[in-house]
């Protein structure tokens, strides 16, 4: 049996896509190990699997990067393994060294363009080391996947390397209604789950509540710009009309999901990461049988124009925005949703994945 080892700098807890791979591997007869790291709002893990998960000095910016791939490379090195699967650029490094040293096999699974996330598209400097890194390292890389088309063909093009097309898709799952913990009769919910972080058109979205009655946008998940939202949901009078739900687990998502009118994706296209976005809460939403509104970006709106499931925005401008919102809410999906569900699910590229590994170059 094989042994894998999986790396990833979040805690492990709420990264979906990893615990699907780590999933799909168990079940195909190899052994995985995922390393992450532990924060102080990390929860526990129950998994098919073994975790580790490193607790850091420094747990943001050049400090936790470094300290972490340091960390990283040192364990790498001193354990035991066949294969090593490096998620996203940030754990590219220590990964790939081992792999040289040890004449190890390594794949690699982007979930975004890294170097051309919001964060760094203001910090030229940073920006630079990152591309150099990756500039440096995927020409020799042959074992690779990514969750869209539009960066694997990005890939293919600047570095002339392959990459497969894993989408970030959900398994297939029936639709289990829970209960938010607030009162939402006769509300519409508006929902948001995911990063609360720079591009995600959540600021377009609380001031588009000014002009929505007897809706409540929802938004579940922590993020770099959580508290920075709090405060202008506080400085613009919304705290009836906006609710933070924090951080849950996949389980009970799973159930709050159903629970929206509308599931919302409003990424701006603040540079080549966000373009080619195609987040895996579009897809949650549409398991979950909830309509979805998102922004005219190429994979996103592919998605609404092939399954009918939802609207592309038309308009940025609040007032125009919350007009569409209400004439979503005004059409029935239902029939279109239950066709995409069945055809959008993990199961249906789990044989993709499971190649890449068994064919490792």
């Amino acid at each position: 049996m094989k042994r894998v080892i999986v790396s990833l700098t979040n805690d492990i807890s709420t990264d979906q896509r990893v615990a699907k791979v780590c999933a799909t591997l168990i079940q195909n007869n190899f052994e995985v190990l995922v390393v992450g790291r532990k924060l102080k709002s990390s929860i526990p893990l129950k998994r098919a699997y073994k975790t580790k998960r490193f607790n850091l000095l420094f747990n943001a910016g050049f400090l936790f990067y470094a300290e972490y791939n340091l960390r990283l490379f040192c364990f790498l090195l001193f354990t035991k393994k066949d294969i090593l699967l490096a998620n996203d650029l940030d754990t590219l490094l220590p990964n790939y060294l081992v792999s040289k040293l040890q004449n190890k096999k390594i794949v690699f699974d982007s979930h975004e363009l890294f170097p051309e996330i919001p964060e760094l598209v203001q910090r030229p400097k940073v920006k630079k080391v990152w591309l150099a890194l990756e500039n440096w390292i995927l020409p020799n890389l042959k074992n690779n996947y990514t969750v869209c088309d539009s960066i694997a063909k990005f890939y293919e093009s600047k570095y002339h390397c392959n990459f497969t097309t894993i989408k970030n898709l959900p398994t297939k799952k029936e639709v289990k209604k829970g209960a938010f913990s607030f009162d939402t009769t006769a509300k519409k919910i508006l929902l948001y789950q995911g990063a609360l972080n720079v591009g995600r058109g959540l600021e377009l979205m609380i001031d588009t509540m000014h002009s929505l009655e007897n809706h409540l946008l929802v938004l579940i998940g922590d993020g770099d710009i959580c508290q920075t939202l709090k405060d202008k949901v506080s400085a613009k009078k919304l705290t009836h009309k906006v609710v933070f739900l924090g951080k849950v687990t996949p389980l009970a998502l799973h159930k709050l999901t159903p629970l929206a009118d509308i599931g919302l994706s409003l990424e701006e296209d603040l540079g080549l990461n966000y373009r080619f976005a195609l987040p895996n809460k579009i897809f949650d939403y549409i398991q979950a049988e909830v309509p979805i509104l998102v922004s005219n970006l190429p994979e996103m709106s592919q998605v609404v124009m092939a399954y009918k499931v939802g609207e592309i925005v038309k308009d940025h401008a609040p007032e125009k925005l919350a007009s569409q919102i209400k004439q979503v809410l005004g059409k029935d999906y239902s029939s279109e949703l239950k066709l995409a569900k069945s055809a959008l699910i993990w199961e249906h590229q789990e044989a993709q994945l499971v190649a890449v590994f068994n064919h490792l170059k």
